[in-house]
């Protein structure tokens, strides 16, 4: 495979990575952890504009379904050791100025997703713990929580914020979060300290969200691909928290088990994006220590569970990929040598 990456842009400790749809043309979202700014990219990776320049904190940006540019995005999750005042905003383009407003307040939010269920939109956010006493406080652990999305956001704000409901409590270090598209619709897999959770809205608003463990081991963050082409998905896990094991399951007699073991550690395993290359389901995989090396995971009918090794030194914080023109591309959110990078994926 030939591949070719290019820096697109200097973004100090750059973090959250998005597609956005702006004017019928395809774009690139990259933001900052820290109080930096958050670019918009055109498909090539030109910069387009600065969307904001400083209070950042962002671990997670989506589009709102059905807009021209809208997107929710967390602020204020600076750490988690830092991360008392984090919300969910809205932004938008209003008047020629990019606009940040209050979805909702949620201390210590993570990740979130838009999830699609029988024609309707549902929020789903998970908060990494609920409180702490000092730094490393791990003792207090958080939740999911969700509502309805509105399909018309704009009544929303800091003094009508959205309202949303706990679904599962006690999950200690609620870090990873994945979302899969299955048929019409679409559920999200959680992964804590308590294991890995599969999350499903409700088919119709009001109805009863479904929820199941479908592994109680530690996850840090976790894919659901049919890497083998058997028709069943694996899970490829990183475990423990921020740890630096990456691991296959697979379900046996209706119960996923371990069947792999990378074999070399990846400290700090943190980037992680699924997606089919050349008909084949692969995982961009990144740890932010030792090598700090992106890699794409996949699964060889010879060789078995094997890797390629796309770039090292750079220490990818999160991992995005998308297609122009037929092409694949991975966008890369380098945190550890504040670079944002696309890198190009050719046979």
């Amino acid at each position: 495979m030939k591949i070719e990456k290019k820096v697109i842009a200097r973004l100090e400790k750059c973090y959250a990575l998005a597609k956005l749809k702006k004017g019928g043309q395809d774009c690139l979202l990259a933001a900052a952890e820290k109080n930096a700014p958050c670019y918009l990219f055109d498909g090539t990776g030109r910069l387009l504009e600065t969307v904001w320049e400083t209070d950042g904190g962002v671990m997670t940006m989506e589009q709102v379904p059905g807009t021209d540019g809208i997107f929710l995005s967390t602020r204020r999750f600076f750490s988690p050791n830092d991360s008392g005042a984090a919300q969910i905003v809205i932004v938008e383009k209003k008047d020629g100025a990019w606009k940040r407003r209050v979805l909702c307040n949620l201390p210590f939010v993570h990740r979130f997703g838009i999830l699609f269920q029988g024609g309707f939109h549902y929020l789903i956010a998970c908060t990494l713990k609920s409180a702490h006493a000092f730094k490393n406080d791990w003792t207090c652990p958080g939740r999911v929580w969700i509502a309805p999305l509105p399909e018309d956001l704009s009544h929303y704000d800091e003094e009508h914020p959205l309202t949303l409901a706990p679904l599962l409590s006690g999950l200690f270090k609620n870090h990873g979060f994945c979302k899969v598209s299955e048929g019409d619709c679409t559920y999200a897999l959680i992964g804590t300290e308590n294991g890995i959770y599969k999350i499903s809205p409700p088919k119709n608003p009001g109805g009863e969200w479904i929820h199941e463990c479908l592994t109680p081991d530690p996850a840090s963050d976790m894919l659901h691909l049919d890497f083998d082409g058997d028709g069943e998905r694996e899970l490829l896990v990183f475990t423990p928290f921020h740890g630096n094991r990456l691991l296959i399951y697979k379900k046996q007699d209706g119960v996923y088990k371990q069947i792999y073991e990378h074999p070399k550690e990846l400290p700090f395993l943190h980037a992680i994006w699924g997606f089919s290359l050349q008909g084949k389901a692969v995982a961009a995989v990144g740890n932010r220590e030792g090598d700090r090396e992106l890699l794409l995971f996949y699964y060889d009918r010879e060789k078995g569970y094997t890797t390629t090794i796309i770039d090292s030194g750079a220490g990818p914080a999160n991992i995005m990929h998308f297609k122009r023109d037929g092409k694949d591309f991975l966008l890369a959110a380098n945190r550890e040598t504040d670079e944002t990078a696309i890198y190009t994926l050719e046979p």
